[in-house]
C-alpha cells in the first residue's frame, strides 16, 4: 500500500482542519486587500494580477515556515477574479487582449471578488460582493436597489448556511429530545430553494439560476454531492450535507429575472480534469505538465500561463487539452437581462459542533446598507435565529453580536452572529 493511501485526509485527522484553516487565513487576508483595490477607474486585469501576487507571497511564507507542506505544493485553489455588475461567473481577463485588459470598474456597480489558496490540496475559496466606490472618496452608505441586492444576498446566505446543518446536530435538552430532533428529515433542495426565494422576494430580487454549492475534498472542488438552487431545466442537486464534510457554499442574487445567458467572450478560467488521455503533441503535453505542477486540479487563468513566460504555443496545448477533455473551461455566464448580480461563497466544515467556516466573506456592515424592506416571514426569521455552532463557553468576554433575526427585522445596528 502506498503512503498516499495510508494518510487519513478526512476531518478526523487534525492536520486536515489545520491546513484548511491556514488556507482560509490566506484567502480572507487577500480578499480584504483586493477589496480595497476595487475603486472606480481601476483596471480589472491589474487588480487580478495584484491579487494573485498576494496569494503567491502568502503561500510562500507558509511553505518556508511551517511543516504543513504535505505531498502537494501549496498554492492557488482559485485565481483572483473580479466580475463586473451583470457577470455571474468568475471573470479573469487576459493582458494580451487589449479590449479585456482595458476594462475598468465603474462607480456604484456591484463586483464579485473570488479567490482562494490551498495547503496540501485542501482549498479555501471565498467570494464577496462590494459596491465600487468612486475614486478618492470615502465609502458611503449604500441605499436603493443596490442595498436591496446586498441585503437579499446576505440574508439568503445566512439562511443557506443554517440549512446546511444536519437536523438535530445542535439540539439541546434530554436525550429523547435530541433523538427526536435528529430524526427530522433534512430539507429537500426544492424546500431550500423555496425558503431562499422568500428572502429574495422580500427585497424584490430573484435567485440566480442554478447557483450551485459543491462538496469539497482534497484536490477537488466539485465533489460527488451538490446543492443546486433555482435549478434550470434538466439540472438537479445530489445528496445532503453530513458531519465530516467540507463544502463550498454559494449564494447568487439578481436584480433581474435571475435567468442567465452565456457571454460572448473567451473562456479564460480552466481546470484540470481527472481524465488521463495522453495528449499527442509535445506542446500540449508540456502545457499540461506546467498546469499540473503549478495548479494541480484547481482552477487557473490563461493569464497565469501567459505570465509563466510561456510562448504563445500554450494556446495550442490548452485547445487540445479542452478538446480531449483533459482540461475543462468555464464559460462566462451573465444575467440574461444584464441586471446587477451579487454572489457570496463560503468554504465550511460540518463538524459535530456545527459549522466551522474555513474561509468566508466578511460580515456585511448593516449600518452602512439601508433599505426600506425587511423580512417578516416567521419561518425564515426562526431559522435565522439559530446559531451556526455550539457555544463552547470560551468567549465569555467577547462582545455579543445581534442575532440575524433582529437585524433582518429592521434592527440593523449590529452584525449577524457567526461561528467561532
Amino acid at each position: 500500500m502506498s503512503d498516499e493511501k495510508e494518510i487519513d485526509y478526512s476531518l478526523a485527522n487534525p492536520d486536515t482542519l489545520t491546513k484548511y484553516k491556514v488556507a482560509a487565513t490566506i484567502s480572507e487576508k487577500v480578499l480584504a486587500a483586493v477589496s480595497k483595490l476595487c475603486v472606480a477607474g481601476e483596471k480589472i486585469v491589474t487588480i487580478c494580477q495584484k491579487g494573485d501576487k498576494l496569494i503567491e507571497e502568502e503561500v510562500a511564507k507558509v511553505y518556508r515556515t511551517t511543516k504543513l507542506k504535505g505531498k502537494s505544493k501549496p498554492g492557488f485553489s482559485h485565481p483572483t477574479t473580479v466580475s463586473p455588475s451583470s457577470y455571474v461567473t468568475p471573470y479573469t481577463p487576459l493582458t494580451s487582449d487589449s479590449a479585456e485588459a482595458n476594462i475598468e470598474l465603474q462607480p456604484g456597480e456591484p463586483v464579485k471578488i473570488q479567490l482562494g489558496a490551498q495547503i496540501d490540496g485542501f482549498g479555501s475559496i471565498v467570494c464577496d460582493t462590494i459596491i465600487v466606490p468612486p475614486k478618492d472618496q470615502a465609502e458611503d452608505v449604500v441605499t436603493g436597489r443596490s442595498a436591496d441586492l446586498l441585503l437579499a444576498t446576505y440574508y439568503a446566505n445566512e439562511l443557506l448556511l443554517r440549512l446546511m446543518i444536519p437536523p438535530g446536530l445542535l439540539a439541546g435538552g434530554s436525550e429523547e429530545e435530541k433523538a427526536k430532533a435528529a430524526a427530522v428529515k433534512a430539507p429537500t433542495q426544492t424546500k431550500i430553494t423555496s425558503l431562499l426565494d422568500k428572502v429574495a422576494k422580500t427585497y424584490e430580487c430573484n435567485l440566480v439560476e442554478s447557483t450551485t454549492s459543491w462538496l469539497f475534498d482534497r484536490n477537488e472542488i466539485e465533489g460527488k454531492k451538490k446543492i443546486v438552487i433555482a435549478p434550470a431545466e434538466g439540472t438537479k442537486g445530489e445528496g445532503t450535507p453530513e458531519v465530516g464534510e467540507v463544502w463550498g457554499v454559494e449564494m447568487g442574487m439578481s436584480l433581474g429575472s435571475g435567468k442567465v445567458k452565456t457571454i460572448d467572450q473567451r473562456a479564460t478560467l480552466l481546470r484540470r480534469t481527472n481524465n488521463t488521455y495522453i495528449l499527442k503533441s509535445q506542446t500540449a503535453r508540456k502545457t499540461l505538465s506546467t498546469i499540473q505542477s503549478k495548479f494541480g486540479h484547481f482552477p487557473f487563468s490563461l493569464r497565469q500561463l501567459e505570465e509563466e513566460g510561456s510562448d504563445t504555443k500554450y494556446k495550442v496545448g490548452v485547445y487540445e487539452g479542452v478538446r480531449q477533455g483533459v482540461l475543462r473551461q468555464y464559460e462566462l455566464v451573465g444575467d440574461k437581462d444584464s441586471a446587477p448580480v451579487a454572489r457570496l461563497l463560503t468554504t465550511l466544515a460540518i463538524t459535530k459542533n456545527g459549522i466551522t467556516k474555513l474561509g468566508a466573506p466578511p460580515a456585511l456592515d448593516l449600518s452602512k446598507v439601508q433599505s426600506d424592506k425587511k423580512i417578516t416571514d416567521e419561518e425564515i426569521l426562526k431559522i435565522l435565529e439559530q446559531p451556526l455552532s455550539k457555544n463552547k463557553g470560551k468567549s465569555k468576554n467577547k462582545k455579543k453580536k445581534k442575532p440575524a433575526k433582529k437585524a433582518a427585522g429592521g434592527d440593523d445596528d449590529g452584525e449577524d452572529e457567526s461561528d467561532e
